[in-house]
C-alpha cells in the first residue's frame, strides 16, 4: 500500500510520554501519525489535516477531550477513541453520547488500544460502502440509508455512522429478534461481545430520534433478557 494511503491518526495527549508511546505503537503497525497537546489543537488539526481516526485524552489543559470532541462533532464526523484514567460508567456514557466512537482506560496495553482502533477503523470503512437505499417504513418513518439521515414526520434528522449500522442491521432483520450479542459482533466487533451497555446506550438514541414516543417505542421492541427488533413491515 503507498504510504500516503494509509490511514492518518490524530493523538492527542498533554503528556509527552504518552504521545510517544501511543505513536510508536501506531507506526509499528503501519499508521501514518501527527499529534496535538490539547484540546484547541486537536480541533484545529481535525480540522486542518482530516485524519481518518483521532485518539484523545480527556483530561488535558485549556480545553478537555469532551469539549474539544464537542467542537468536533459540529463539523466532522472523524471517528474518535478517547482516553481517561477514570473508569466510572457516568464518563463513559458522557463521552459516547457527545459523539465518541469507543473508550479506553489507562493504563491500557498497546494490544487493546490496537484492537480498539482497528475495530473502530473497520466500522467506519463499512460504514461508507453500506447499501445505498430508502426504506419507507410507514407515513411517520423513512430511511434514507444513502445519505445517512431518517425522515421523522417530515424532518430530516442525520445519523452518525454507528447508529446507521445498527439501524441498517435491525432493519434488514426486521420482525426477528436479534441478541444482544449478535449485535455487538455485526456492528461494533467481535472485541465488543462482552459490551452490552453500547446496545443499550445505541437502542436508546436511535429511539430518540426515530420514535414518536420514545417510552413507547412502536419500531424498535425489545425482548427482555433476549434482545431487539424492528418492526416487521413491507418492504
Amino acid at each position: 500500500m503507498d504510504n500516503n494511503r494509509k490511514p492518518l491518526i490524530l493523538v492527542v495527549d498533554d503528556e509527552p510520554h504518552m504521545t510517544r508511546f501511543v505513536r510508536m505503537n501506531l507506526e509499528l503497525e503501519g499508521y501514518r501519525v501527527i499529534e496535538a497537546r490539547n484540546g484547541m489543537e486537536a480541533i484545529e488539526s481535525v480540522k486542518k489535516y482530516q485524519p481518518d481516526l483521532v485518539v484523545m485524552d480527556v483530561a488535558m489543559p485549556v480545553l478537555d477531550g469532551f469539549e474539544a470532541l464537542r467542537y468536533i462533532r459540529q463539523f466532522s464526523q472523524v471517528p474518535v477513541i478517547l482516553l481517561t484514567v477514570k473508569n466510572e460508567e457516568e464518563d463513559v456514557i458522557k463521552g459516547l453520547e457527545l459523539g465518541a466512537d469507543d473508550y479506553v482506560t489507562k493504563p491500557f496495553s498497546p494490544r487493546i488500544l490496537m484492537s480498539r482502533i482497528k475495530a473502530v477503523l473497520r466500522r467506519s470503512s463499512q460504514h461508507n460502502v453500506f447499501k445505498e437505499q430508502k426504506v419507507k417504513v410507514d407515513d411517520w418513518l423513512t430511511i434514507d440509508f444513502s445519505a445517512g439521515e431518517v425522515i421523522v414526520g417530515g424532518k430530516h434528522v442525520k445519523l452518525r455512522p454507528t447508529e446507521k449500522k445498527l439501524l441498517m442491521v435491525l432493519v434488514e432483520n426486521a420482525g426477528w429478534v436479534m441478541p444482544q450479542e449478535a449485535l455487538l459482533v455485526k456492528v461494533w466487533g467481535p472485541e465488543y461481545r462482552d459490551e452490552k451497555n453500547l446496545v443499550r446506550l445505541y437502542i436508546t438514541y436511535l429511539r430518540k430520534k426515530i420514535e414518536p414516543d420514545p417510552s413507547h417505542p412502536r419500531y424498535i421492541l425489545t425482548e427482555r433478557g433476549v434482545g431487539y427488533k424492528f418492526v416487521k413491515f413491507q418492504k
